[in-house]
């Protein structure tokens, strides 16, 4: 892919989307900036820090920001979000949907981790700032090209038994236990600092936690109903709900003119 980019001259803009779990992973109780170490207990994890090694080498080397106009015309940025909830998530081994699986089909919901700490976030979140990005990107070169965190508030960074309980409480019943079963490594307390985002992009989450959560598993209420309404209909009036709200908050992305976001 990075080849692939070198040689297509039409290209100017590449956004790297990676994982929250690039860091290497310290426990504490700070949330990772964008200058902290890569790193990974797990392969998956790794492979994220991997990733974002990559991305960086080959901005220093094929895109390097001081020779943007001369020697080439791409802007290369790699992004990394924190655990996303929302409707249409069928992915294997994801919270919210085991869950959903097992509260639709009136059985336990089986939780391995309850105490892990994770920033939850809804989907269209870190979609409108990945968006915002690609734009300033687009207008303004490589001034932007960089690595960005995007994440919830400090206040709705919950646990994965504080998470469930949320979920069964907005579905209207339904049970979990802990699976005790032996597992590889995971992480317990994971989150990011995400105020490079807010200070130079002027993005923002706009829904907190409940919000994220009452409007995935409406999605999925919706989807399991005898008396579903279009699903299609309903997924782009959750979006239309996200940008009037983000519009009324004054968003940066969400005003035409790309020149405000430095005024």
């Amino acid at each position: 892919m990075y080849w692939k980019l070198r040689k297509t001259k039409s290209v100017k803009v590449c956004i790297i989307a990676t994982s929250d779990k690039c860091y290497e992973n310290k426990e504490w109780i700070y949330g990772y900036r964008e200058v902290d170490a890569m790193g990974g207990y797990d392969p998956y994890s790794s492979s994220k820090g991997c990733a974002e090694l990559v991305v960086a080498s080959y901005r220093k080397s094929f895109f390097n920001p001081k020779d943007y106009g001369s020697t080439h015309n791409v802007a290369l940025s790699s992004v990394r979000a924190g655990n996303m909830i929302g409707g249409g998530d069928w992915g294997e081994d994801r919270l919210i949907v085991d869950c959903i699986k097992a509260l639709s089909q009136n059985k336990t919901i089986l939780i391995r981790n309850p105490e892990a700490i994770r920033p939850w976030q809804y989907v269209l979140e870190p979609t409108s700032g990945y968006l915002w990005l690609g734009a300033l990107m687009c207008h303004e070169g490589i001034k932007f090209a960089d690595a960005w965190n995007f994440g919830p508030n400090d206040s709705d960074i919950l646990t994965v038994k504080q998470l469930v309980s949320l979920v069964i409480k907005q579905w209207g019943d339904g049970a979990y236990t802990i699976d005790t079963s032996s597992y590889p490594h995971e992480a317990q307390l994971l989150k990011l600092d995400v105020s490079k985002a807010h200070s130079l992009l002027r993005w923002k989450a706009i829904y907190n936690v409940y919000e994220a959560i009452e409007k995935t598993i409406s999605w999925y209420k919706n989807f399991y109903s005898r008396n579903s309404t279009d699903l299609y209909s309903f997924t782009v009036r959750q979006i239309e709900e996200y940008i009037k709200k983000a519009k009324n908050k004054g968003l940066a992305w969400t005003q035409i003119n790309l020149n405000s976001v430095n005024s």
